[in-house]
């Protein structure tokens, strides 16, 4: 009986090793056809796939899949073309399922989808100068019912090292006068704002926590998780969703009443992902986007293509100079205006900038 079973056994491993070849040999003789791909593509193009099949073996059919969607079958092994233009822009896994000899063999390639812009330099001149407090550590800036609305954070100076405290305030923008302002705790670094509904909505940096308050009373209406492990960064509005920055390429859109994704942007220029998005602000069906780190600003329209840059270098000498002075970062849009205003993190300045087409 023992010799009875290790001969069952060594059958059986037999098998599994033999199909196993069967399998590898299979998967050896198909791959994705790549050498009419490129590397990158753009919305108003179309991609054309195949399947190499090296010994010529017979194929019933293939489905296609980006990412984990399916977009299509072929059958045999004929020409599959696939219009881009409803694809997100990024980095995309294209798989194709052989079915083949009463079995199926997976093969995948990559490609990436950007822009197809070239964004313009927009022009602007400053109309105002106003002044700003130069201890906001300047996060969120956006306007509501003419009034100037600011999250800060409690960063620490470049220079000597000193803190201010995360704030949400409201402020005259023409005289820099804060008339009203609540404190966050030391443990809690103060991101993006946006009101919505008369609603005010604050980011947290690290904490994985957002807050909801009366734009009227700054009365805490209710606390929020994030939706997932990310960190809070800059945060808008469209009127209906919310959109959100993480220091990522990505602009993740939300429900304003759970506070759950419900869409995502991925920001691309014609070449590259744009990454640490910042201070976000929505003008006209646009995302105007603070860059961290730049001295410029993102003009994106909703598939992510940036599609203008506002370079703003020249602001940054013509605030007072100090050893904490920080970024630029803060965009606001005056609708009676028609002009946006910026500033820094520590900046003792506001510009009011009209931009020229």
């Amino acid at each position: 009986m023992i010799h009875f079973k290790l001969f069952a056994f060594t059958a059986l491993s037999v098998a599994v090793l033999s199909c196993e070849k069967d399998k590898n040999e299979l998967k050896n003789n198909f791959s994705i056809d790549t050498s009419h791909l490129k590397q990158v593509y753009s919305l108003n193009e179309s991609i054309n796939l195949q399947v190499k099949n090296a010994k010529n073996l017979p194929v019933d059919s293939i489905q296609y899949f980006l990412g984990d969607t399916k977009i299509g079958s072929a059958t045999g092994n004929s020409l599959f073309p696939f219009a881009l233009r409803e694809t997100k822009l990024g980095s995309h896994t294209i798989k194709a399922t052989v079915y083949t000899e009463g079995t199926t063999v997976d093969e995948e390639t990559k490609i990436t989808l950007a822009s197809s812009i070239q964004p313009k330099l927009l022009n602007y001149k400053i109309v105002n100068t106003y002044p700003h407090d130069i201890k906001a550590y300047t996060q969120g800036f956006e306007f509501y019912r003419d009034t100037l609305f600011e999250g800060t954070g409690n960063g620490r100076g470049s220079g000597t090292g000193t803190r201010d405290v995360s704030s949400l305030r409201k402020t005259d923008y023409r005289t820099g006068e804060v008339f009203k302002k609540i404190t966050l705790e030391d443990q809690y670094f103060g991101e993006g704002i946006t009101v919505l509904n008369n609603k005010v909505y604050q980011l947290t940096w690290l904490n994985k926590e957002g807050y909801v308050y009366d734009a009227d009373t700054f009365k805490k209406i209710k606390t929020f998780k994030y939706f997932k492990d990310i960190e809070g960064w800059g945060l808008t509005n469209d009127g209906k969703k919310l959109y959100m920055s993480d220091g990522s390429e990505k602009i993740y859109v939300l429900d304003p009443e759970t506070m759950q994704e419900v869409d995502y942007i991925n920001v691309y220029t014609q070449h590259a992902k744009i990454e640490s998005l910042n201070e976000l602000e929505w003008i006209d069906g646009k995302i105007w986007a603070n860059i961290y780190g730049k001295d410029a600003i993102g003009v994106i329209n909703t598939n992510g293509e940036v599609e203008a840059i506002l370079n703003l270098g020249d602001l940054r000498s013509k605030v007072t100079q100090h050893p904490d002075i920080d970024v630029l970062n803060g965009i606001a849009y005056n609708p009676k205006t028609k002009t946006i205003f910026v500033t820094g993190k520590n900046w003792d300045k506001t510009f009011e900038l009209l931009i020229e087409e």
